[in-house]
């Protein structure tokens, strides 16, 4: 079995979207043999500060990486056999932030919980989008063939572990408690919130099945017609509880302006179109 990324392998690396690389035509300084100290005083902290930037901003303030810089990088660092030890900061380096996160929630208010649980997992779950990329030569030459593992697949664990494990005892009470308050949390948050957990680890559906089935489809057998009164008795609660919170079955209002309106235009006499008309 391969281990390392052999010379010819680094040499015809791709990086996303951008032409090959090809060591026999990069610049000298490419050859040069990059030392553990090389690794941890020059390149590591490049990487670290993508990741740094990467896990913590927002859409609002996204400031723009070099990605080809990056991907050059974490290529070096492959191809000089320093994939363990990069590996291995990489999930120091988010196991920390992760970490901070799960402070963060602990003294985060009952009323706010649920959407700064999503928070955090919707930000997190993008930040993968653009870090799992970056180490893809890592994932590729590593994890996958030393390890037998995926990377995205490992940093999702991470914030399994860390933060979700760590406060579902406390988010599943919420979530219930906010189901059965229609429009206490908004539907598109219950609904990242959930479908999130289930992503994480689907069977925390036999913590609460109602509501995981309430937003997540076909996780359980077909409705058997015995139950069908039981669900129809749902729907009826439901729509007396949309009812007493404002929300009537159809907004009526509209079409009885509408008719009014044209009761008065039927009923209005016609306009005279000249003054010998009228006479």
């Amino acid at each position: 079995m391969r281990t390392w990324a052999s010379d010819s392998e680094c040499a015809t690396a791709s990086v996303p979207g951008k032409t090959t690389l090809n060591i026999n035509s990069a610049p000298k300084f490419l050859m040069n043999v990059m030392t553990t100290e090389d690794y941890k005083s020059t390149y590591w902290p490049k990487l670290e500060q993508a990741i740094d930037q990467l896990l913590t901003q927002s859409p609002v303030d996204y400031i723009p990486i070099s990605y080809e810089q990056i991907y050059s990088c974490v290529y070096k660092c492959v191809c000089q056999q320093h994939s363990e030890m990069m590996y291995s900061d990489l999930k120091q380096k988010i196991t920390t932030h992760l970490e901070q996160v799960s402070e963060d929630l602990q003294a985060c208010p009952a009323d706010k919980f649920i959407e700064k649980f999503n928070c955090f997992l919707t930000r997190y779950m993008a930040a993968l989008e653009s870090i799992v990329p970056i180490f893809i030569y890592m994932n590729k030459f590593y994890i996958e063939t030393k390890l037998n593992r995926d990377l995205r697949d490992d940093l999702v664990r991470l914030f399994t572990d860390h933060v979700a494990d760590k406060h579902v005892n406390t988010l599943m009470p919420l979530l219930l408690k906010a189901q059965s308050t229609p429009f206490q949390i908004t539907p598109s948050t219950m609904a990242s919130v959930v479908r999130g957990l289930y992503s994480l680890r689907p069977d925390w559906v036999q913590l609460a099945p109602a509501l995981f089935c309430s937003f997540i489809p076909q996780i359980h057998p077909p409705v058997l017609q015995s139950e069908l009164q039981h669900y129809a008795a749902q729907d009826r609660k439901l729509q007396m509880e949309l009812i007493q919170n404002g929300f009537a079955r159809g907004d009526q209002s509209r079409k009885r302006a509408g008719e009014d309106q044209a009761n008065n235009v039927s009923s209005a006499p016609l306009p005279c179109s000249t003054s010998r008309s009228c006479r």
